[in-house]
């Protein structure tokens, strides 16, 4: 099953979270403030497929995942379109300004089961 880890930086996510479960794959939701700083590591404990990040400036949980574990990453979204254009991109970890939205987290599960389809 599609796993996804969300992690906010206000230790929010759990719409997109709900999005994501109502579209068929996990969600595993980050808590706590700074939650996004720990995406990376949530992301390879849990062995997860795609890492979402929230904060305002949508880059640092996205960034640290990339640079720790090597995670290819797309930072700065302010749209469900660039979610969906990073993941064709092949990006895994997606760093999006606050935008806790449950169409947010259906979209990007339906645009991962099209590019990867039968995978999950």
């Amino acid at each position: 099953m599609l796993k996804i880890v969300v992690a906010d930086r206000m230790g929010k996510g759990s719409n997109v979270a709900k999005g994501i479960e109502k579209a068929g794959a996990k969600a595993v939701l980050v808590p706590g403030i700074g939650a996004d700083m720990k995406l990376g590591d949530v992301m390879n404990k849990e062995k997860a497929d795609f890492g979402i990040s929230f904060c305002g400036s949508g880059g640092a949980g996205a960034l640290i995942a990339n640079n720790k574990y090597g995670y290819p990453e797309r930072h700065g979204m302010r749209s469900i379109t660039q979610g969906v254009t990073a993941i064709n991109d092949g990006k895994k970890v997606l760093g999006f300004g606050f935008m806790d939205k449950e169409e947010l987290g259906e979209k990007l599960v339906e645009a991962i089961n099209k590019k990867y389809p039968n995978k999950f």
